[in-house]
């Protein structure tokens, strides 16, 4: 009991010394006043700008909630547009704090660029998009067929990994920005455009004249886990993002929401106390006010907010939850527990 005491004794003192020191990246983010996050140069749900150049979307959510995190105030980021080419030099270099960009995490990215996924926000796959007048059901049709895709993605990868696995080829169609891109598929350049089933629907639903014309083939042919990244080595700011992005979904777990958030500080339930700070630690752990889980759910909103509004029946995209509902429900949301 004595040995058992004074190991639980250190490990508070290790913890606290680890609170304590603020890491180079929270540092650096307290000192300008905001976080500055890498998002897309415009996909809907995701990240997006309207006709007078406000962003929304479950990827600006995220950087709205690391914002209210660290100082209690949702308004307190900026966002920088990458393409996929710009946004992992960019977050290397430290033009931006974190990639919340509907980014797969992949080993690759993940052990071989200096930067860390920290969780997913949006489980995806990979699928192929055709017009209807081609008449083809299923990809294993599209033997030869030119294929429009964005470079420096894993699409490419996907698709010829598939093909070969299928014993077929393709004839890439590779444009760098998203709207030419899109143009080119609409203008008949290539048969099929092929990136994230999410995206797809965007851009069969709000990119092109005839969304009935188009349809997105069966086959779905990778995973595509998307969530953010950090840069490796900060493991302090890394925990920041990490348990956020947690703290969104186990405020969904939890019947948590912005509209309820005040009434549901008075609960005596033990762990929607720790997430909202009645019960104190988890945000001096952090190295963040113990308000930081509550100031997200209040000023942004939980998960299912989030994906609501962004991409859901709250949206013009209607999308399903589908493997991003809850794990209670069917889906693989499941938070780390805020303890």
């Amino acid at each position: 009991m004595k040995a058992l005491k004074t190991f639980l004794a250190a490990a508070l003192m290790l913890g606290a010394a680890h609170a304590a020191h603020a890491g180079p990246t929270l540092d650096a983010v307290k000192k300008k006043g905001f976080v500055q996050c890498g998002v897309s140069t415009g996909v809907a749900g995701f990240s997006n700008p309207d006709s007078k150049g406000n962003w929304t979307g479950i990827d600006v959510d995220l950087c709205k909630a690391v914002a209210a995190a660290l100082f209690g105030d949702a308004t307190k980021f900026k966002l920088t547009p990458l393409n996929t080419q710009q946004r992992f030099t960019a977050l290397q270099s430290g033009e931006v704090d974190v990639l919340p960009r509907n980014t797969s995490i992949t080993l690759q990215r993940d052990a071989a660029l200096g930067l860390t996924g920290v969780g997913v926000n949006f489980y995806d796959g990979q699928g192929i998009l055709v017009s209807k007048k081609l008449g083809v059901k299923s990809a294993k049709e599209l033997n030869q067929a030119a294929i429009c895709l964005q470079p420096g993605t894993t699409t490419e990868l996907n698709l010829a990994d598939w093909f070969r696995a299928n014993k077929m080829t393709f004839k890439p169609v590779v444009i760098d920005k998203f709207d030419e891109l899109v143009r080119a598929f609409a203008a008949g350049r290539c048969d099929a455009y092929t990136t994230d089933i999410s995206a797809l629907n965007v851009i069969r639903t709000t990119k092109l004249s005839n969304p009935d014309d188009y349809v997105v083939l069966p086959e779905l042919i990778s995973k595509e886990p998307l969530g953010p990244m950090v840069r490796r080595g900060d493991e302090q700011w890394a925990a920041i993002v990490r348990w956020t992005l947690n703290a969104m979904i186990e405020a969904e777990e939890y019947g948590i929401t912005s509209k309820n958030v005040d009434e549901m500080a008075k609960s005596t339930n033990p762990n929607v106390q720790r997430i909202l700070g009645v019960t104190p630690g988890a945000g001096k752990n952090l190295g963040v006010d113990e308000k930081w889980a509550y100031n997200i759910v209040k000023q942004v909103g939980n998960y299912g907010e989030s994906f609501e509004r962004n991409l859901g029946q709250g949206s013009p995209l209607k999308m399903q939850r589908g493997a991003n509902a809850l794990w209670t429900k069917g889906g693989l949301m499941y938070a780390l527990p805020i303890r």
